[in-house]
């Protein structure tokens, strides 16, 4: 009688409920590969989760309401803020706070100029840690990818801006300590052109001195602000044209920060010479020859 083979170590048994089962023999199947496209919500991260939570569910309006309520007082006793121009913003409909950016501090010290929530973009470093990502998130803060012009950051800033809430935007798009004011970006300018929303300019003075490594120091925070800008909807907000409103803004800003007594950057002097024949007649009161023939 021949005897039974024993079965092949690769041989598998398959039931009818049950995957297939494989020999303690055999070598395990390899684990599938983890697809190092998908984003960590905690890492460098889905940053298009933040934005889609911000559009569709807003600020924590409790957790809002309690750090502002906190915040304000300390504000007005510790730095002593002072808030020069806020009759000149509007109660309702959209707005774009145009503000240089001095300190970590701007964001909520500007949010204490309207009685409403405020949205504001953060660099995406900032949303790395899980807890610290849900409380930005939670008072109104969209990630922002610096340096790659991020179009989803813009786009994520005008749907809040055409349901009709506030945007805070730094056009310097990072802190500028010392000094005179960075030179802007071009983003509010479009903002201000694709949405057609007032663009108020803000001028904040004093946070830039609140810190020193882990202290907080009671130091004086002076705001200005001046009547907002108005820009009509043009069919395309070209580069240039962009460009042209931010520099528009950005120099009512300039006189915001200028009234407050900030240090202002050298302008550049007028070589002799230079201009047209009519601007020099224009400064010097000269008459043109065509008017001059008119009046005789």
């Amino acid at each position: 009688m021949a005897s039974r083979l024993p079965e092949p170590p690769y041989q598998r048994a398959v039931t009818a409920r049950s995957r297939p089962v494989y020999c303690k023999h055999m070598r395990a199947p390899p684990a599938p590969a983890l697809d190092r496209r998908q984003p960590d919500l905690g890492g460098r991260g889905d940053l298009r989760a933040f934005r889609e939570r911000t559009l569709a569910r807003g600020v924590n309006p409790f957790l809002y309401w309690l750090v502002r309520g906190v915040l304000q007082p300390l504000f007005f006793v510790y730095f002593r803020m002072q808030r020069v121009g806020r009759e000149h913003l509007p109660r309702r409909g959209p707005l774009l706070l145009a503000s240089n950016h001095r300190s970590f501090l701007d964001p909520f010290v500007v949010g204490m100029l309207v009685r409403r929530p405020v949205y504001f973009m953060a660099k995406r470093e900032l949303f790395e840690k899980r807890w610290q990502a849900w409380l930005l998130s939670s008072l109104g803060a969209f990630p922002v990818d610096r340096g790659a012009g991020d179009r989803q950051a813009i786009e994520t800033a005008r749907a809040i801006l055409e349901r009709g809430d506030c945007v805070v935007v730094f056009p310097e798009g990072t802190r500028v300590r010392p000094g005179p004011l960075g030179a802007p970006r071009r983003g509010v300018g479009r903002l201000a052109l694709e949405t057609g929303a007032p663009v108020a300019p803000v001028a904040v003075m004093g946070t830039e001195d609140v810190r020193r490594s882990w202290r907080i120091r009671p130091r004086k925070v002076r705001l200005r602000v001046g009547r907002p800008l108005r820009f009509p909807l043009p069919e395309r907000a070209s580069p240039a044209l962009s460009a042209a409103v931010t520099e528009r803004i950005w120099a009512c800003v300039n006189l915001q920060w200028e009234w407050l007594g900030g240090a202002v950057a050298p302008r550049p002097e007028t070589q002799p010479g230079s201009g047209t024949r009519a601007r020099r007649r224009r400064a010097t009161g000269e008459a043109s020859a065509a008017q001059e023939a008119h009046a005789a």
